[in-house]
């Protein structure tokens, strides 16, 4: 069992940016693929970034390329979510997601507001 705390969220006016943090308790922390999703109100839960476990490559939805970048420390069990520019659309309860194999594991969320 892996459990994965975010931390990070909170409120931003327009334009500003945020640094996502999820820290995962686990010894093999390098073998999981890590990925941020989030889920609006009403709306379904959509992936937002991706890196792999090995090479550390990365993927993007579209509405956030060139704003959010994903990166990971392995030393520190840690993946981050660096989010700028942001726009009040970018409004949702963000989740850090660990996959290895058929073994998936969710963070509680954390929630990120985009107001002015």
């Amino acid at each position: 069992q892996v459990q994965l705390v975010e931390s990070g969220g909170g409120l931003v006016q327009p334009g500003g940016s945020l640094r996502l943090s999820c820290e995962a308790s686990t010894f093999t922390f390098s073998s999981y693929a890590m990925s941020w999703y989030r889920q609006a109100p009403g709306k379904e839960r959509e992936l937002v970034a991706a890196i792999t476990s090995a090479e550390g490559s990365t993927n993007y939805a579209d509405s956030v390329k060139g704003r959010f970048t994903i990166s990971r420390d392995n030393a520190k069990n840690t993946v981050y979510l660096q989010m700028n520019s942001l726009k009040p659309e970018d409004t949702a309860v963000y989740y850090c997601n660990a996959r290895r194999g058929a073994f998936r594991y969710w963070g509680q969320g954390t929630q990120v507001t985009v107001s002015s």
